[in-house]
């Protein structure tokens, strides 16, 4: 009977080493199953992310690009006010002359005549104490 009784408990033995067999060839197809879903998040994740730095990075070359036009234009009006600024200038001196000959002339014939000074909130408007009119603004002044 020991003979009997061996075969099977080699038999159970046996068919316990396949059932783990089983299980551990599940759990490892499991395991790879697993392994390829994890794969397939990371890469549809990082196609994401270049997808978004691409995008991004096309957004800032459009904001590089409208700050150099803003730029652009802070420039050309900072030259267009030196300009008038040195008009402005040159026309005061202009006035200042004239009104000084007209001065000359009044005083040499004995005339009275009221010559009024040039005001300087006039030539300094930011000065003013409030403005009469408020500054207006055209629609499209500050495209891009």
């Amino acid at each position: 009977m020991a003979l009997t009784q061996q075969p099977a408990s080699s038999g159970s033995d046996g068919q316990r080493y396949a059932t783990n067999d089983d299980r551990k060839r599940k759990r490892m197809e499991s395991n790879r199953e697993s392994a390829r879903r994890s794969r397939m998040r990371k890469q549809q994740h990082l196609e994401e992310l270049m997808s978004q730095m691409t995008q991004l990075q096309n957004q800032n070359v459009l904001w590089r690009e409208k700050i150099d036009a803003v730029g652009r234009n802070y420039l050309t009006l900072d030259a267009e006010n030196n300009v008038l600024r040195a008009q402005m200038a040159e026309l005061t001196e202009r006035l200042d002359s004239l009104n000084s000959l007209a001065r000359f002339w009044a005083d040499a014939n004995g005339l009275a005549v009221d010559i009024p000074e040039i005001p300087d909130t006039l030539l300094e408007p930011w000065q003013l104490p409030c403005p009469i009119q408020p500054i207006t603004a055209s629609a499209n002044m500050f495209q891009f």
